[in-house]
């Protein structure tokens, strides 16, 4: 059977390009194009302020980012930092999304209600999120540090040492995006066939066994896009850490360098306006392909673990 096409023919063969264009266009303007400008910029030597002269300086901005004097050592440091954040945000906020997913999937009372409360964090927004979590850890009066108090403890909270600081910055960013690992693991709970659990119960095994070697494998998919977005996400945050610590050393992550940078806030003083655009360009480039190498790698591995699990 010869099958025609769905469109019709001659001029109605451009009706699906005519309907893609708008969202193309839109692509392009908001996404790609700025993108593309970032790359170009990246080899200029441009501030961002009105009418001052741009140069095109090649790889000098790259050449001074990576392997120039003080720069190697504070860049290395924010590097590590950076993977150290996305390593605890991506094992811990998937780990807490399926023990509530987990939970919530028993269909327990009040279940609606507990699934508003943990999603609710994720459309309150950053800025919310962080002046919020600043004003329950401030460090002189704030409630948190009341309640430890009462509890016969003490602690700076985000006024204390920098490890502490971003420690306690990892965990709001962990508590305000676990409602979407929730709900994509609780999405992937409901797909799972009931017979399948009530096979293996059959067959003696318990809870954890069931969970082991039927619950957890199926949910192979879920856990991969969990994992990609948590990955993703944690290597390209940055406001967060800006709204709740501002500019300032031992917290600083890459894409928070970059933000400095490009508009002249590298230090704590706000008539700092040293604005390097062009230097920041490329430094997001450079962030960028450390998303794609660490991305594209985890999918590979991701891959090749849904193969052997699922087949």
């Amino acid at each position: 059977m010869k099958l025609g096409y769905y469109f019709g023919g001659r001029a109605s063969r451009l009706v699906p390009y005519l309907l893609l264009l708008p969202g193309m266009l839109l692509y392009f303007f908001v996404s790609l194009g700025p993108s593309l400008a970032t790359v170009f910029y990246s080899f200029t030597d441009a501030s961002g302020l009105l009418g001052a002269p741009m140069h095109f300086v090649g790889l000098s901005n790259y050449q001074e980012f990576l392997f120039m004097g003080q720069n190697i050592r504070d860049n290395a440091d924010v590097l590590v930092r950076t993977l150290e954040f996305s390593f605890l945000v991506t094992v811990i906020q998937t780990g807490l999304g399926l023990a509530a997913a987990m939970l919530l999937n028993q269909r327990l009372a009040a279940t609606t209600v507990f699934r508003t409360v943990f999603f609710l964090p994720v459309i309150l927004g950053v800025t919310i999120v962080g002046l919020t979590w600043t004003l329950f850890l401030y460090p002189v009066g704030g409630p948190a540090e009341k309640l430890l108090n009462l509890l016969g403890g003490r602690s700076e909270f985000l006024g204390g040492p920098p490890f502490q600081a971003f420690l306690w910055v990892t965990w709001v960013q962990i508590w305000a995006n676990m409602g979407v690992t929730m709900i994509i693991f609780l999405g992937g709970l409901q797909t799972i066939p009931s017979e399948l659990v009530e096979a293996a119960r059959m067959d003696g095994a318990g809870g954890w066994q069931t969970f082991r070697s039927v619950t957890f494998p199926l949910l192979t998919p879920s856990l991969n896009t969990n994992l990609t977005l948590a990955i993703i996400g944690s290597l390209q945050a940055w406001q967060l850490l800006l709204v709740m610590k501002g500019v300032t050393n031992g917290t600083q992550v890459l894409g928070l360098i970059i933000y400095a940078i490009a508009f002249g806030r590298t230090s704590a003083n706000p008539t700092s306006v040293a604005m390097r655009q062009g230097y920041g360009a490329a430094a997001s480039v450079v962030l960028f392909v450390l998303v794609l190498i660490i991305g594209m790698g985890a999918q590979v591995l991701m891959r090749q673990r849904e193969r052997r699990v699922l087949g």
